[in-house]
């Protein structure tokens, strides 16, 4: 299971047509972020959404209230493609400019950037996608992956099965299929669902997609109809998802025993399956639609005046466009608490690190930044940089997402000894790891 941390630091020369024209604000009066974003390619159908919404929550607060603590955010994309290879490259063209933060919208990315990110000193974001193990703050004092882990949200999938099967105990006989990229990001949940069969007596049948496969899945889905499987999990990116809807949805699969991970649920995956995907499952972290304040003021101060990256208004608030919202509201409470802590007005990516460590998003602020009933409070601390929250199920009724479910915590009795345990796999695999000298919260 290890075979996944290999590093790979060779870094190709840096392309500098990735990038588009900086802005002109400067790193001595700004907030320099850029984001790796993906718009083309066969990932563009997930990538577009979130890239429209974290850069229109991060124009709004430029617009609404001149930056974050009077100061300008300096944002920029630089299109990856999904690609590991750009990804990096659009890392060294961008870090020399007082990055203050990555956000890498890659478990492949991801994993390259994080023996970066101690050597460099720039923290990483990889708002529940990336390296789970990365949750240990002791192994990685600069990597950050709140509200949760893939190894949280695989347990809280089989948690919520074993609810609707009459307790765990009932579990025990039963075949759960997992349909997954065949690629970091698809393969980082295995671990944990392997252990939960072995402790709780089913099966997991493995269904892996090539990623040059991902629009012709007619052979994985004939295995589920030949196997029959009791429930499927899917963790799907990209043109993986629609096709896995449609593939479903023609073998007559139950779609209320079907439930994707939270990056399975793109309005546009739902829909590709037509009436056939109604009753879809899917896990998510943050509500849907346009109706919260601060989604209001996207659209007052941002796309009524024409500063928008999304073509149509009805876009706001699908919920890849609000997974993009809800990660860009991570960049700006990291900054913002890094001012109250280091007070300073513009900020260094080492007090940004010292901000996500100490960063607590409770009731009271979620209100007071309009997002009340979009998410449940964040709180990361020193040791844990996931902070392990809870998440919802949502369905689709044919038309729209309607969260079914309450919060559901994941299992953290299972899933924290294991992340420790495959960081300390992670350091020595790759050693000689440095040991944590960053003070916490400073």
């Amino acid at each position: 299971m290890f075979g996944r941390y290999a590093l790979a630091l060779s870094v190709a020369s840096v392309i500098a047509s990735v990038l588009p024209p900086v802005s002109t604000a400067s790193a001595e009066d700004s907030l320099y972020v850029p984001l790796l974003t993906y718009r083309t390619g066969p990932y563009a159908g997930s990538g577009i959404g979130i890239a429209d919404g974290m850069h229109d929550y991060l124009e709004m607060l430029n617009q609404r209230d001149g930056g974050i603590g009077g100061v300008k955010i300096n944002f920029e994309e630089c299109e990856t493609g999904y690609n590991s290879q750009k990804g990096v490259e659009c890392y060294e063209a961008t870090k020399g400019k007082g990055a203050l933060m990555y956000n890498p919208w890659s478990t492949g990315i991801t994993l390259q950037l994080i023996p970066k990110a101690g050597v460099d000193k720039i923290p990483v974001l990889s708002m529940a996608y990336g390296l789970s193990a990365a949750a240990d703050g002791k192994t990685f004092p600069w990597v950050f992956n709140p509200p949760l882990t893939y190894w949280d949200g695989a347990s809280v999938a089989v948690k919520y099965i074993a609810e609707k099967s009459g307790g765990m105990a009932k579990l025990k006989g039963k075949k759960i299929g997992f349909i997954y990229l065949d690629a970091p990001y698809g393969k980082e949940p295995i671990p944990l669902l392997e252990q939960l069969a072995k402790e709780n007596g089913f099966e997991l049948a493995k269904y892996p997609v090539p990623g040059d496969k991902m629009q012709d899945q007619s052979s994985q889905w004939l295995n589920v109809q030949s196997d029959s499987p009791d429930w499927m999990i899917m963790w799907g990116w990209g043109a993986m998802n629609p096709t896995a809807v449609k593939e479903a949805a023609k073998i007559g699969y139950p779609m209320d025993k079907f439930i994707g991970v939270w990056w399975s649920g793109g309005d546009d995956d739902a829909k590709a399956g037509g009436p056939g995907a109604k009753g879809y499952l899917t896990l998510n972290f943050n509500g849907t639609g346009a109706n919260f304040p601060a989604i209001a003021d996207i659209k007052k101060h941002v796309f009524a005046k024409g500063l928008s990256t999304v073509k149509s208004e009805d876009r706001i608030g699908e919920n890849n466009y609000n997974h993009g919202v809800y990660n860009s509201m991570l960049i700006a409470e990291a900054i913002r608490n890094a001012q109250k802590i280091s007070g300073k007005k513009v900020v260094t990516a080492a007090d940004v690190r010292a901000g996500l460590e100490t960063l607590n998003v409770d009731a009271a602020r979620i209100k007071e930044i309009g997002l009340e009933g979009f998410m449940s409070p964040v709180k990361v601390t020193c040791d844990d940089h996931s902070g392990e929250h809870a998440v919802f199920v949502q369905q689709w009724d044919g038309a729209k997402w309607v969260k079914v479910s309450d919060w559901i915590e994941p299992m953290k009795d299972k899933v924290r000894p294991m992340l420790v345990a495959d960081a300390k796999a992670y350091a020595d695999k790759n050693a000689p790891w440095p040991a944590r000298t960053e003070a916490c919260g400073k």
